[in-house]
């Protein structure tokens, strides 16, 4: 009998080396999971009914810069030294406050650990940007096939939505796309459809989509100052906060129109490509040709505009080509607003044939910040509305094709003085010296100088004096005379001027002992604290708002462009300010008054502001109704507050979403009451200016007697937003639905205010009894007669369950007939005793 035996047989001698090479590859990337302190699968796939939660790694805890948790992997490649991968799962950074659901590519060095910490981790796509998620969230893909993510406190922050699809599984596929599949391996979802800020090689950009971008790689916020975007004749980039402005385009002479084509761009073979798609044809424009190489490349749309190309090489993603535009000066914001790049250097404005400046850097030590007025523009006074000449300037790196083409310069000029909202217009000849095209816009960005064009950028002009208009008039003989009278007056001003600043500086002392009084910061000190401001959250019309770190507390830094007040009306309206303290009025932390600035240090609200939420976009799940309640009830109660238990009234009279900052909890905050009024507890009601909001203000301010009832109507207005997802005034809807509280009006008298709970929400239409509920305690508080309004005190009660909204309501919300016949006007305020004013500007 023979034996039979494979020693020494190629065929062992494979299988062995088969074996070697899977279990050191085993080896090595359970060593990078270890070394990473994540939880990971050695698997590029998950199974129905699986969940993950985030947590904080230990290698954060010990001081490193990201941290990835994935959920699933995908190996790119591994050696001995170091391993590539494409993950699937949590995502933060230090310290790891929030996480995003998201794709990313990273590298771990076994022998340099310390390469982990710098863009060795780079984020390709999130679910869930907007509202980022803390420890202890859950992403649970169910057993109905849906992907879902959960907030720690069970609200669902984003979902695939495909419960009921046949979906069998999740892959991370070797190209970075995360797909959810059915039986016959079908791809039933797939994050590639749905970019963030990013696009891998072989993703599409489809006409529809867009490239939002994260505010930096250590802040994945969304920037929502810029739009790259696809449209069926080819790609546009948009700048801008108010109204989006056109900065580039780039057209496909083949995107023929049809019906079933399908423009798209794609990175593919080196190039950045736009495309048109029909059932029997394909046609690719190349756009951009591209630093090619066989690394892995990714195209990046970034929060200054630029459109990257980043490949990843010796561990860490580096930028290899910028694709857009090599010329910075033709970036809507390289100079920050009003600023003039020439020769990659920023400046302000200066006006041709006139030393006279009507604008200042917003830092001397850093010109890309931008520039601002002098004196803010009002449209109270437009009568003082002037236009400046400067010369040899373009807007970005044309002029918009919506442009109109006007004849000549006056006409551009005319058109923008007569419009408010018009803060610049720019005028550029055709080839032929005749015409023009004239461009208003209302936010002016970046210019770009050594240009050919002229920019006519408005200002406010305050009046001079009579006697000086009519100067030319005086006689000789009177010169001497008044040359004398007017020494004797600037030593008089002098004098009275250094009185005022040592009677202001000993103010500023006395309120800065006072107790209860907030804490006193230099301006030195905030502007450290908020990196020379330059990382800015929000803006108002006299304000701008910083992020900033003050001792470790992340702190919203606003800083007041004009003094409206002295150094002590400002102080004592402080220490008012100061001294509200409830859970739901967001807290000043302290303050500057350090000559001309005056700043404000408020507590910082991580989500933002209402806003964000309650009107959302594709792919962002909507609010669930406990966290739509919770935010209602927190509103009521701080509006509670001031109208009741404070030693005087103080209506708000800006009650609105933007007025309205979220925590990371959703618990709510109302901001902005510096803007209200303080009514004595024996006044029934106060005369003051109209202010406010269109779409927010109750019918009694045609009256100008306000009382903290306006408050209410502005609340049952918010209310009604919130159930229904959308504002108020909504021009982007047909005629007769423009104005929500009118169809309230209607549905209510009608009996269907179900027609008015938010279609995109399930979770909503469950609790559609307790939401009607809601809707009627918005109508009692939309009732036109204010005396019939409960007060907000009431309001909280009935959130409560102890008290039920009143029965016998009135559906006609804009009835004025049971308002006071009082004209309109300039108020009379020698009529009613007066009330201060607290004024700090937005």
């Amino acid at each position: 009998m023979s034996s039979f035996s494979l020693k020494g047989s190629p065929e062992l001698h494979l299988a062995r080396e088969s074996m070697a090479a899977l279990g050191f590859i085993l080896f090595v990337f359970t060593s990078a999971c270890l070394a990473l302190q994540i939880y990971c699968q050695v698997s590029d796939t998950a199974d129905l009914s699986t969940v993950w939660a985030s947590r904080v790694p230990d290698h954060i805890l010990a001081g490193y810069k990201q941290a990835v948790d994935p959920c699933l992997v995908r190996v790119l490649d591994i050696d001995p030294d170091r391993a590539n991968f494409f993950g699937a799962g949590f995502y933060c950074v230090f310290p790891c406050n929030t996480f995003i659901f998201g794709v990313y590519a990273f590298t771990y060095s076994f022998s340099n650990p310390q390469l982990y910490e710098e863009y060795s981790v780079l984020v390709v796509w999130s679910a869930n940007r907007g509202r980022q998620v803390r420890q202890n969230a859950t992403l649970s893909l169910t057993g109905t096939g849906d992907l879902v993510l959960q907030d720690a406190d069970g609200s669902i922050v984003w979902s695939s939505n495909t419960s009921g699809r046949s979906v069998v599984g999740m892959n991370m596929t070797e190209s970075g796309n995360l797909v959810l599949f059915d039986h016959d391996n079908v791809t039933v979802w797939q994050s590639f459809d749905y970019p963030a800020d990013a696009l891998l090689p072989g993703q599409r950009l489809v006409a529809g989509k867009s490239l939002t971008p994260s505010m930096s790689f250590d802040n994945l916020t969304i920037s929502s100052q810029f739009n790259f975007t696809v449209r069926p004749d080819g790609v546009y980039a948009f700048a801008g906060y108010q109204e989006p402005q056109l900065y580039h385009r780039d057209t496909n002479p083949s995107s023929a129109s049809g019906r079933k084509r399908q423009t798209y761009v794609v990175l593919k073979n080196g190039s950045l490509n736009l495309g048109v798609s029909a059932p029997k044809d394909k046609v690719e424009y190349v756009m951009y040709s591209l630093q090619i190489s066989r690394s892995l490349q990714c195209i990046r749309f970034e929060s200054d505009g630029h459109l990257r190309l980043y490949e990843w090489t010796n561990d860490k993603w580096s930028v290899v080509q910028d694709i857009l535009d090599p010329d910075q000066c033709n970036y809507p914001t390289v100079c920050g607003n009003y600023g003039i790049c020439s020769g990659g250097q920023c400046s302000c404005p200066v006006p041709r044939s006139t030393n006279v400046t009507y604008f200042r850097q917003i830092d001397d030590q850093r010109p890309n910040l931008g520039c601002i007025l002098d004196t803010p523009i009002s449209c109270q006074s437009m009568e003082d509305h002037q236009l400046i000449e400067v010369h040899n300037v373009s807007y970005f790196n044309y002029i918009d094709q919506n442009a109109e083409v006007l004849t000549d310069e006056e006409s551009c000029k005319k058109a923008c003085l007569g419009n408010c909202s018009c803060h610049a217009a720019l005028f550029q000849y055709d080839k032929d010296g005749l015409n023009g095209s004239c461009l208003l816009v209302s936010e002016v960005l970046s210019l770009v100088g050594s240009s050919p064009g002229i920019a006519f950028l408005k200002v406010q002009i305050t009046k001079p004096p009579q006697w000086v208009k009519n100067r030319r008039v005086l006689l000789l003989p009177y010169t001497l005379g008044g040359g004398t009278a007017a020494l004797i007056l600037f030593v008089i001003v002098f004098a009275v001027i250094r009185w005022r600043r040592n009677e202001e500086e000993a103010d500023e002392d006395e309120f800065g002992e006072l107790p209860g009084m907030p804490k006193r910061f230099s301006f030195q000190l905030l502007k450290v604290a908020t990196k020379e401001f330059s990382s800015k959250i929000g803006e108002g019309g006299f304000s701008s708002v910083f992020s900033g770190e003050l001792d470790d507390l992340i702190v919203a830094v606003k800083n007041l462009h004009r003094a409206a007040q002295g150094t002590k009306e400002f102080l004592a309206e402080v220490q008012i300010i100061g001294g509200l303290h409830h859970i739901n009025l967001v807290r000043l932390i302290g303050f500057c008054s350090e000559k001309a600035h005056r700043l404000l240090v408020y507590e910082y609200m991580p989500r933002g502001s209402l806003d964000k939420w309650i009107y959302y976009g594709d792919n962002k799940a909507p609010l669930d109704w406990h966290t739509r309640r919770k935010i209602i009830s927190n509103i009521a109660k701080g509006l509670s507050y001031l109208h009741e238990e404070c030693r005087q009234r103080i209506a708000h009279l800006d009650i609105k979403p933007q007025n309205i900052l979220l925590d990371d909890n959703f618990d709510a905050k109302v901001a902005d009451f510096g803007l209200s009024k303080l009514i004595d507890r024996d006044q029934s009601h106060v005369v003051t200016r109209m202010r406010g909001t269109p779409g927010y203000m109750a019918p009694e301010w045609l009256t100008s007697q306000i009382t903290e009832k306006v408050d209410v109507y502005s609340f049952g207005v918010l209310v009604m937003e919130i159930i229904y997802g959308r504002k108020n005034l909504d021009y982007s809807q047909p005629a007769g639905s423009i104005q929500l509280i009118s169809l309230l009006q209607e549905k209510a008298k009608n009996g269907k205010l179900e027609d008015l709970i938010d279609r995109n929400s399930e979770d909503m239409h469950t609790h559609k009894d307790e939401v009607i509920g809601m809707m009627n305690l918005a109508i009692w508080c939309l009732q036109s007669d204010s005396s019939r309004r409960p007060a907000m005190s009431l309001v909280v009660k009935v959130m409560e369950g102890e008290r039920q909204v009143e029965s016998n309501l009135e559906y006609n919300f804009f009835d004025l007939s049971a308002l006071n016949a009082v004209p309109v006007g300039e108020p009379n305020l020698s009529t009613v005793p007066i009330a201060s004013a607290l004024s700090s500007p937005r």
